[in-house]
């Protein structure tokens, strides 16, 4: 039997980043496409992020990453989750992140990367299609 209720998204800004309202935006944009919705605030360290994720039961972590620490940062949730056996919630994100640290974060399991430029609905249909899609 599979989960059935709403897609549960952490929004997360890790690490020293200051700057929240591209993840204000994104948290907005997943709530109003009738998904749920917890933004942790400012300055979370990844611990109290996977920490927020397995107690409420998401389904993802959208981290938001401006600093240009997305390397340690993207790194660091992953080997948490997986330490924790909870490698059933997906990590997407997006912010500051040149080109060519893209795919060695997806091979290291960052389902996505979205950059400056990526529209919410896009963000929002990626999410529908990746995070407990609803089978045919």
């Amino acid at each position: 039997m599979g989960v059935s209720g709403p897609i549960r998204v952490v929004v997360a800004k890790p690490g020293l980043d200051g700057h929240d309202r591209g993840a204000k935006v994104i948290a907005r944009a997943l709530r109003d496409a009738g998904m749920e919705v917890i933004y942790t605030g400012l300055h979370q360290t990844p611990e109290q992020i996977v920490d927020t994720a397995i107690q409420e039961d998401a389904d993802a972590i959208g981290l938001s990453v401006l600093s240009g620490a997305h390397n340690t940062l993207f790194t660091r949730v992953l080997e948490l989750l997986k330490e924790r056996d909870a490698e059933d919630i997906q990590v997407f994100g997006g912010g500051i992140i040149p080109e060519e640290d893209i795919a060695p974060l997806r091979e290291k399991g960052v389902a996505a990367v979205f950059t400056p430029g990526a529209t919410t609905t896009e963000i929002v249909d990626w999410v529908r299609t990746h995070i407990r899609p609803v089978p045919a």
